[in-house]
């Protein structure tokens, strides 16, 4: 069974030969650059390591890699397929504070203050809000609740896309199709209702990284919040429409919202409210993916949202990750009895809090073993650790964590 016809059995809660396994279908489930290049030196390769996001530091993955790791998804996003689609040596080096070499996306630009931190930098050199504080490992957006009050008329969602981008993102898209037999997930012009990830574009975030005040505007400015939400959706839907057209039915589904929406222990969101408030805008969404593409609708959501689960079943959520067993009421037993049949759930299948990066290759092993002994019956599984490999995972953990997920994923 290729891994394409894999995934595609797995989201359709059906039984395939083995558990599909991602490492990189999208931002969220990916590595750190860091600790992809210790993978690649224990693996024997020499590659250069490329950042293909500098924002969240993490690894462009090379096919040799997913091959050795089992995975069996390639992402299709256009923020990753620009650099991609740029030769090597346009791609800017640099030594990471840790002392790894690593490469840049071209256009990267990486400024310095006074005190040797970094600063990434727009086109015309001025300072964005993302730091990198000196000897740290990741930028850090220093934006959150910082400024005025939010302006719904300064809300502009990007609600076009560029022939020329859009010709890139077919081109990309429809080679990874034809020249591999990998599951691909489609991720871009999503929506972001709460405002605490990075991974849906800023520009599309209604609360223009002023989530305290969004908050209180849920419960105290409904209609603004509605009207805004409602543009937020029409951006959307058009920007989509144009990437159907442009990619077809080369991904399986598509990344529609990164909207996290638990604390490590519970909803910082009243169900309620979100009932209320946000779940009509993400059915219209999902409506209007379900009704016009093969796709299946994706979301990422971390933290404990147990009480929410029921909400994003009915708002038309297909997919969810990271699935973040270690944070409140979040039991991968409980979870798989009570929505494994409508939820697919990619993700759950290592602890990365208090496993990955802690215990020995054994016990990383019987964990996952117990992992896919809950999750993988009946289907409607992708096993991938809870969220991002941490820079400071050691090599062999992760190599453990790979292999027994291929070792006990198997139905037969």
């Amino acid at each position: 069974m290729t891994s394409r016809e894999r995934v595609t059995k797995a989201i359709n809660h059906q039984v395939p030969d083995r558990v599909p396994v991602d490492l990189g279908g999208m931002k969220a489930s990916t590595i750190a650059a860091i600790a992809y290049d210790k993978v690649k030196r224990q693996l024997g390769m020499t590659t250069p390591t490329r950042v293909i996001d500098a924002r969240f530091m993490i690894a462009a993955l090379e096919d040799d890699v997913l091959k050795r790791l089992h995975a069996d998804v390639v992402p299709l996003d256009l923020s990753c397929a620009l650099p991609m689609s740029r030769p090597q040596d346009e791609w800017i080096p640099r030594q990471l504070f840790d002392g790894t070499d690593v490469l840049f996306p071209p256009d990267t630009r990486i400024g310095e203050d006074a005190a040797g931190n970094w600063l990434l930098l727009n086109e015309d050199g001025s300072p964005t809000s993302f730091q990198m504080p000196k000897g740290g490992y990741y930028f850090d957006d220093m934006a959150f609740n910082r400024g005025d009050r939010i302006d719904p008329k300064q809300f502009r969602p990007v609600s076009d896309v560029s022939d020329e981008h859009l010709a890139l993102l077919q081109k990309y898209g429809r080679s990874l199709y034809r020249n591999t037999d990998y599951a691909i997930l489609g991720w871009g012009f999503g929506i972001c209702f709460l405002g605490l990830s990075l991974i849906t574009d800023r520009t599309s975030n209604v609360t223009q990284a002023l989530t305290d005040e969004w908050m209180m505007m849920l419960m105290t400015e409904k209609e603004t919040c509605h009207e805004m939400m409602d543009r937020s959706v029409e951006a959307s839907i058009k920007c989509l429409k144009l990437a159907h057209e442009a990619v077809g039915d080369c991904c399986f589904a598509w990344g529609v919202a990164a909207d996290d929406s638990g604390t490590q222990r519970g909803e910082f969101i009243r169900p309620e409210l979100w009932a209320e408030m946000l779940k009509p805008h993400y059915k219209r969404l999902t409506d209007w993916i379900h009704t016009n593409t093969p796709w299946k609708v994706f979301m990422h959501s971390c933290g404990s949202i147990y009480n929410l689960l029921p909400h994003f079943i009915e708002a038309g959520i297909d997919i969810l990750n990271p699935v973040q067993t270690s944070a409140a009421n979040m039991d991968p037993a409980r979870l798989k009895k009570e929505f494994g049949d409508r939820l697919v759930f990619w993700g759950g299948g290592c602890d990365t809090q208090s496993v990955l990066g802690k215990a020995t290759p054994e016990e990383i092993r019987l964990h996952v073993k117990e992992r896919m002994r809950i999750f993988s019956p009946g289907g409607g599984y992708v096993f991938n650790q809870v969220h991002n490999i941490q820079y400071n995972v050691p090599p062999e953990n992760i190599l453990a964590m790979f292999d027994a997920a291929h070792e006990f994923g198997t139905y037969s």
